[in-house]
């Protein structure tokens, strides 16, 4: 394996920050709250800041041999507040190496102390541009808890608690402090294969504890011209107060996530999602301008140039979303109006595509409109993706519902879609989603592009072996394309198809995936990092356009592999992974290894997201 496939990250050498167990046994119910300069009268001095609200939403009646994990709803902690004013609202900060169930313990490695040198911890008008809450007003426990959850969703932020805490001698009021821990927010790594090529990058996700985000990376290649290359990004989160995120970037030696070429590429791009059901307004804008160019001299007949601009924006408002703040709070389902438009025009095409349909290198226009209906709703859990985090995963539903026009190439049709989920946590902290999505174009009183995809994801509750947590996943789907006309094949190098399947020679109009995993969490720990081995088996069937179902080739592929990561760091998990592949193409057989650095930690899930065609190759 070429050392350019390693990822390896700055501060590995360094000790990895080890610290206390961030969910460990939890301690006696919270009495007092003394932080920092804050001070609340009462009878004990406790350093288990969110005992209270570990202990208000777990729910599993017999978690094992230990209980220290969350797993209920995320309002149940604020429900008994409902309606009371809010007086003051406090802000207090963790820093990376001390630990929420412990913040007397402090780590005193090398390694920490290099970093609190270099880390700004978040401040403190940081966070409170982040509330939502506000003083002088009646408390929305359901608002509450999606504050608190969306906070917890910034990435330069380990976790967050939002506790209450009653006033004596006014019963009708309380105060609230939220409690933030940082991650260390400087990452980095790098790759090379010898001294002729080295690919370094180093970002700070917390610059100067402002919410800010700087990227800057590097690379040298002999055989490149130029031998240099670069690029850097700046972001920052939450302007002005807004919920809105602006990104300003530029790259020469980027790799399109649309071709998969090496292009400069300069952009900007601003975002708000809806942060909350209670939120009135989402939208995005993204403009770019992108070139592909040949810096390793490639013959011209594999090398696809092209130059194009990108504008695409959207925005969309909450419907009857005044009136709701105004009677009834507490109601939870929404409806959602957005509308789309994008313009992705080349100005110089690859002379291979030439005048044929091709979802990648055509020029594009769209103007979509959807209607989503949701409810979305909480559990505070972990060991879903992360190693002890507070993960949270929505229960409920949503449906979105989308129309429109599109046009490419010389190509012009109306368009309608659908993409639904369910979502069901059970009191055992079981998650389950179903989904189905479906979508076409019409065109002389025919449906074109048509597709149609079902399926199925599940996380097992915790079960245990001794100290070592157990969860099981699995994932089913089935995809179906009809009257093919612009629209890529489906193909089984992606979420709904074998995972490490690197061939893209593999593609058809119908695919039946399942795969299966079991995550074994140790309680074992090595220089601050936690481990979760895992064995795996995919398997897919995928059936050639046109073909009978007897047709269909069958892939396989089993394996398994390790996890890890510090919860400290802001690093993504590490991942290494053996795969074998008893069925598939010549290129794939046999045994590889991949370490991958990009493996998020998080369970991933927004309310709205901008109107788009129906994807059947990515998740």
């Amino acid at each position: 394996m070429h050392l350019r496939s390693l990822i390896i990250y700055l501060f590995l050498l360094c000790g990895l920050l080890p610290c206390s167990t961030l969910h460990g046994q939890i301690l006696s119910r919270i009495d007092s709250i003394k932080f920092s300069n804050l001070h609340f009268t009462h009878n004990k001095f406790v350093n288990n800041i969110f005992e209270q609200a570990v202990n208000s939403v777990k729910k599993d009646p017999d978690s094992g041999p230990d209980d220290s994990y969350l797993n209920g709803k995320s309002e149940d902690p604020y429900l008994p507040y409902q309606g009371k004013i809010v007086r003051h609202i406090f802000i207090e900060s963790v820093n990376f190496d001390r630990s929420f169930t412990d913040t007397s313990a402090r780590d005193n490695s090398f390694a920490a102390r290099v970093g609190n040198h270099l880390h700004r911890s978040t401040r403190k008008f940081v966070m409170r541009n982040n509330m939502f809450i506000e003083e002088h007003k009646p408390l929305n426990a359901f608002k509450l808890a999606d504050n608190e959850r969306y906070i917890r969703s910034l990435e330069y932020i380990h976790d967050a608690r939002i506790v209450v805490d009653t006033i004596e001698g006014n019963p009708d009021s309380v105060d609230i402090t939220l409690f933030t821990k940082d991650l260390f927010s400087i990452g980095g790594g790098g790759a090379s294969n010898g001294f002729n090529h080295i690919n370094l990058s180093v970002y700070d996700a917390n610059l100067a504890g402002m919410g800010q985000r700087l990227d800057a990376s590097g690379l040298y290649d002999y055989t490149r011209a130029p031998n240099l290359g670069y690029g850097g990004a700046y972001r920052k989160d939450n302007v002005g107060g807004s919920f809105i995120d602006a990104t300003v970037g530029y790259s020469d030696m980027s790799i399109s996530g649309y071709t998969h070429e090496e292009e400069t590429t300069e952009y900007l791009t601003l975002s708000r999602l809806l942060v909350s059901p209670y939120s009135r307004f989402a939208g995005g804008l993204t403009l770019s301008h992108n070139e592909a160019y040949n810096p390793y001299h490639s013959p011209d007949s594999t090398q696809f140039r092209y130059k194009y601009d990108l504008m695409d924006g959207w925005a969309g408002y909450s419907i009857g979303i005044k009136q709701l703040n105004a009677t009834n709070n507490t109601i939870r389902d929404r409806r959602f109006f957005a509308i789309r438009y994008y313009n992705r025009n080349f100005s110089e095409q690859p002379y291979q595509i030439a005048n044929r349909f091709d979802p990648i290198y055509n020029s594009s226009q769209a103007v979509l409109a959807q209607f989503t209906f949701f409810r979305q709703d909480y559990y505070k859990t972990q060991y879903i993706y992360g190693f002890g985090t507070t993960e949270d995963l929505p229960y409920g539903y949503n449906i979105a519902v989308t129309t429109g026009w599109h046009k490419q190439l010389n190509l012009e049709r109306p368009y309608a879609g659908i993409n639904a989920s369910r979502y069901i946590a059970t009191g055992y902290g079981d998650f389950i989603q179903l989904y189905v999505r479906g979508g076409g174009f019409l065109s002389h009183n025919k449906v074109q592009d048509g597709s149609f995809l079902v399926g199925a994801t599940a996380f097992s509750r915790i079960f245990f072996l001794n100290s070592t947590k157990i969860r099981q996943y699995i994932n089913i789907s089935y995809t179906h394309q009809y009257n093919r006309i612009t629209t890529a094949p489906l193909r089984i190098d992606n979420y709904f198809g074998l995972r490490g399947f690197l061939s893209d020679s593999a593609y058809g109009t119908r695919r039946l995936s399942l795969q299966l995993e079991t995550e074994f969490y140790l309680r074992f720990k090595f220089l601050g990092f936690q481990f979760a081995p895992f064995p795996y088996g995919d398997i897919s069937l995928l059936t050639p356009e046109n073909g009978p179902y007897s047709h269909s080739a069958l892939y396989s592929s089993v394996g398994g592999g390790v996890r890890g990561r510090n919860e400290n760091l802001i690093f993504e998990t590490i991942e290494l992974r053996a795969y074998f592949f008893p069925v598939a193409p010549t290129n794939m057989r046999g045994f590889k290894i991949i370490l991958n650095a990009n493996i998020r930690y998080r369970y991933i899930s927004n309310y709205i997201t901008a109107p788009d065609l129906v994807q059947l190759n990515a998740q």
